[in-house]
């Protein structure tokens, strides 16, 4: 089993805590790493099965001394516990090495819901700002544990994955993407802003993704008709971490912001996202907006063809006229919508006249859990 996740975001906590006995083995070491690269075969003799093999991704090579080892007996599951941080990288390794032998799981920062049922309550304003990274919500302080955390990233994993000179570039590049959070996403316009070049962005873009820091998400094509824009949507996976790096440095700036209703978008999300990993599930929301102007911020596809449509509003009453993309998504999906929400920050959930239930985030869950 493979554990990816972006750093921090507790794979090895989780791992040990479920796997108490297993021993652990951390690549993260440098003379670890480079007895996997070596002598593997000692390295493996030295941990046995039960084992958790820590950031796999700092020794591919040792994918495949596994692999032999799991084909001398493929019937004896959980022997090898791998986490990484870099999932593209792996699910290559992984390809090549463990194909059939492997499950793979991610590992996304802490839900709202998950916070709160550890103990530690917190307001919706709060939990967009701070984000879900488990040591900020065990008395680490946000002002020193994010700098460290993208100090980190920036000179660990970007520099050895893309080889970056210029990490004040990258650091750039890295806001520039939190400042879009929630927006189409262009390639050009990014590159421009950020002084490179727009395949230099693309490839830097996909380093992002690959360590599930953000997410494009995909236009829905139900009609495939061409008046659709078929650019993907782009949104960080923790809001808590965009707001950092876009320069917000308590809950009031951001949600007094222009960016608010942004940051909501990406919450509800990401919210979504969370809870459907957690089930099991293999939901994955598109959006959907016309040439025209007329847009739905998240379409989720059900069984028998039919769709969930969600309109994200930072606001505490919503209106008929804030449900007037859904309508039209309705109207063009000719009767494949089964239900339409605006998720919105009202206390207690209510319908429209068109048939639209305005609710909170945690009502919207229920519903999609049921």
């Amino acid at each position: 089993m493979l554990v990816a996740g972006a750093r921090q975001t507790g794979k090895t906590s989780l791992l040990r805590h479920l796997f108490p006995r297993a021993s652990y083995l951390s690549l993260d070491l440098p003379a670890n790493a480079e007895a996997a690269q070596t002598a593997a075969e000692q390295l493996l003799d030295r941990h046995p099965p039960p084992v958790i093999i820590d950031e796999i991704q700092y020794a591919p090579a040792l994918l495949r001394h596994l692999k032999v080892r799991i084909d001398r007996d493929r019937k004896r599951a959980g022997r090898y516990l791998l986490t990484g941080s870099q999932v593209f990288a792996l699910m290559q390794g992984v390809s090549e090495s463990l194909a059939g032998r492997c499950a793979l799981l991610n590992l996304l920062t802490l839900s709202r819901a998950e916070v709160s049922t550890a103990g530690s309550p917190i307001g919706e304003n709060e939990h967009i700002f701070l984000g879900g990274y488990p040591e900020l919500h065990v008395g680490a302080e946000h002002d020193l544990w994010f700098p460290a955390y993208v100090a980190t990233y920036l000179e660990r994993d970007v520099r050895n994955v893309l080889r970056v000179v210029d990490l004040q570039e990258f650091n750039r590049f890295l806001r520039a993407c939190a400042l879009r959070t929630s927006q189409m996403l262009n390639y050009s316009d990014l590159a421009r802003d950020t002084g490179v070049a727009p395949n230099t962005a693309r490839k830097w873009l996909g380093v992002l993704q690959s360590s599930l820091i953000v997410a494009p998400i995909e236009p829905y094509w139900g009609n495939r008709t061409k008046r659709l824009i078929k650019a993907p949507k782009l949104h960080f996976l923790d809001t808590g971490l965009a707001a950092f790096v876009s320069g917000f440095r308590t809950a009031r700036d951001l949600t007094a912001s222009p960016y608010s209703g942004l940051f909501w978008e990406s919450h509800v999300f990401g919210q979504v996202l969370r809870q459907s990993t957690a089930r099991g599930e293999n939901i994955v929301p598109m959006y959907w907006r016309t040439a025209s102007g007329h847009e739905v911020d998240l379409v989720i596809e059900r069984g028998g063809g039919e769709v969930i449509a969600i309109e994200c509003k930072y606001k505490e009453r919503p209106e008929l006229s804030d449900a007037a993309g859904l309508r039209a998504l309705e109207q063009a999906e000719k009767g494949r919508v089964r239900e339409k929400m605006i998720v919105c920050r009202t206390p207690a959930r209510y319908r429209l006249a068109d048939g639209t239930w305005v609710v909170n985030v945690a009502d919207m869950l229920a519903r999609l859990a049921s």
